[in-house]
């Protein structure tokens, strides 16, 4: 595990297994927090609340089943803009963080100025979003669509 190579920042050990812990189930309880990390449950909540407020846990989430939620079309979209002012760069950028069916967003080197992780429904809402929202955003030339065919992997945390 990379964590384990973390020498900056002054995570010790106990700080890694916790983290290592709460990436895998962040509604594990204090008290199976702390037995699995052989720490008191109040030494244990201690050290992930200073974990908190300095940052390196940003929040808890869950992981989601697109399948279930009806999201079985993913896209890579590597996105080429016409220019790189300042305005039409920030503009860029507030609309593409406001669009739901954008995942994750990459400013990039090579060929492609940002890559986006877009997932919808379907073919035709995915059509939807590039007819309706990417193509009508001044500051984008083209885009090229690569289709997820599967994951091989995922990042869930550590």
């Amino acid at each position: 595990m990379f964590m384990e190579d973390v020498t900056e920042g002054g995570l010790g050990r106990a700080d890694l297994k916790l983290i290592e812990l709460l990436a895998r189930d962040s509604r594990i309880s204090n008290a199976d927090l702390a037995r699995e990390a052989g720490l008191s449950p109040s030494s244990c909540w201690r050290r992930v609340k200073v974990l908190e407020e300095a940052g390196v846990i940003r929040r808890f989430s869950v992981v989601l089943d697109e399948e279930k939620l009806g999201l079985t079309f993913k896209a890579i979209v590597h996105v080429h803009l016409t220019r790189h002012d300042p305005e039409q760069l920030a503009g860029f950028i507030r609309a593409v963080q406001t669009k739901q069916e954008v995942r994750e967003c990459y400013a990039t080197t090579g060929q492609a100025d940002y890559h986006l992780v877009v997932q919808c429904r379907d073919l035709a809402a995915y059509n939807r979003f590039l007819e309706e929202f990417l193509f009508r955003l001044p500051a984008v030339a083209s885009a090229q669509t690569n289709l997820v065919l599967r994951s091989i992997k995922t990042w869930d945390g550590i």
